[in-house]
């Protein structure tokens, strides 16, 4: 499996100088280097976010190990290996946007795969925009990122909104059979970047449209990377609410549910986000304490049961022990994919030639709905159905949402409250 001709390079740098330069005109070529398609990337592979990095560089590595195995990627006729360079941005904005300066400058990358969460995608794509280079990223779904008018970004993740709304669609379907309260009192936590504003944007939105179904009794931010939820929880507790419903990375989830835990905690339906069915919070936490946890996602391995879904869950599973990958893995995969999939569209390394492949892109996904398009109104960022998931006590996951595509109905109220 690891006999391959990509060439992964690993690293952890000191910052480099700021990337605001004077580059190249935007939509200046870059020169054909015979032989190959170099590609350069930056994750969170130490930090905060490290544990996801490291399953966006699963996804990474294996759709780049698919493309030359197949013997490249054919590029007008010719089949060229692909060399990805990738770089430890320590989860940290400073370092994703020098290390990115330094991808295009020194290491004469022709193309960029982005980072892993959206304050460091919106830092970085900053250099992929002044410099004309394509970035597709999959780690960046704040829907601000994409209102800036760039025209080098793509995202693959659908908007942090829509995920609030699809979660607030599942829950009023579920107060429809009078399995909760009407009106249902709900605690709405976020953290306090992009990506928490628009989950609390989403949930927002749906409460005004039903506002005699829903109250929002409690409506707080938080910091990245908190110790110490206890004033905040506190506050929930006393508000008596039904919903507890929370955007958070997966460091501050687990911070969280263990202090939740701790309290006494207990409400009809509880949610992080797109956080919850993670391996590392059961382990952490024991899988009796993340049940009936509800989460939202971009993607689900149940999903695979045909066609190129089925194919990269084996792959996947193939190239890890048996593994089944999570959504961070897909997305990275699918983003590599989408890249590569645009520069044989293109027939040519031409950055402007690929740009406008990825702008004009419709093609086969794995992703919800199984299509994959950039389309200009939403800023090139694509649009898809989410999927609502829920933690079972076996420490399975079943979707629950949307119908057409759900394996489990759901538990609501939560049984586990007393």
């Amino acid at each position: 499996m690891r006999e391959r001709r990509l060439l992964l390079v690993v690293a952890c740098f000191a910052l480099l100088p700021s990337c605001k330069r004077a580059g190249p005109a935007a939509g200046a070529p870059a020169a054909e280097a015979p032989g190959e398609v170099r590609i350069g990337a930056t994750l969170p592979l130490t930090g905060s976010e490290s544990r996801i990095g490291g399953f966006y560089k699963e996804g990474y590595e294996l759709a780049i190990e698919e493309q030359n195995r197949a013997g490249g990627v054919d590029v007008g006729g010719r089949r060229l290996p692909v060399k990805l360079t990738l770089l430890d941005d320590t989860s940290t904005q400073a370092t994703a946007v020098s290390l990115a300066d330094r991808l295009v400058s020194s290491d004469k990358v022709q193309f960029l795969l982005g980072t892993y969460s959206s304050h460091l995608v919106e830092a970085q794509s900053v250099v992929a925009e002044q410099n004309g280079v394509p970035y597709v990223n999959g780690g960046g779904g704040a829907v601000h990122i994409y209102k800036r008018g760039f025209k080098w970004l793509f995202g693959l993740l659908a908007p942090v909104e829509d995920l609030a709304s699809a979660q607030m669609a599942w829950i009023d379907a579920r107060q429809k059979e009078g399995k909760l309260p009407r009106p249902s009192r709900i605690a709405l936590l976020w953290e306090n970047t992009a990506h928490g504003t628009d989950y609390r944007t989403g949930v927002k939105r749906f409460v005004e449209q039903h506002p005699a179904d829903y109250t929002i009794a409690v409506d707080d931010s938080f910091e990245l990377n908190g110790k110490d939820f206890g004033a905040l929880l506190g506050k929930v507790k006393n508000a008596r609410v039904d919903l507890f419903l929370a955007d958070a990375h997966l460091p501050d989830y687990i911070t969280l549910q263990r202090q939740y835990i701790t309290l006494g905690l207990c409400h009809k339906v509880q949610s992080y986000g797109a956080r919850g069915s993670e391996k590392q919070a059961a382990d952490a936490l024991g899988k009796e304490q993340v049940g009936y946890i509800l989460s939202a996602v971009w993607w689900n391995n149940q999903l695979g049961a045909s066609g190129l879904t089925r194919h990269f869950v084996d792959a996947f599973k193939a190239g890890h022990g048996g593994r089944l990958p999570e959504w961070y893995q897909a997305l990275g995969y699918e983003t590599a994919r989408a890249l590569l999939l645009a520069i044989e569209k293109a027939r040519s390394l031409d950055r402007d030639k690929v740009r406008a492949a990825l702008a004009a892109l419709d093609a086969e996904s794995i992703l919800p709905g199984g299509r994959l398009s950039f389309p200009a109104q939403s800023g090139q960022q694509a649009l898809y159905p989410f999927v609502v998931q829920q933690n079972q006590p076996d420490g399975s996951s079943p979707i629950v949402w949307p119908k057409d595509a759900a394996t489990a109905a759901g538990v609501v109220p939560n049984p586990a409250c007393p």
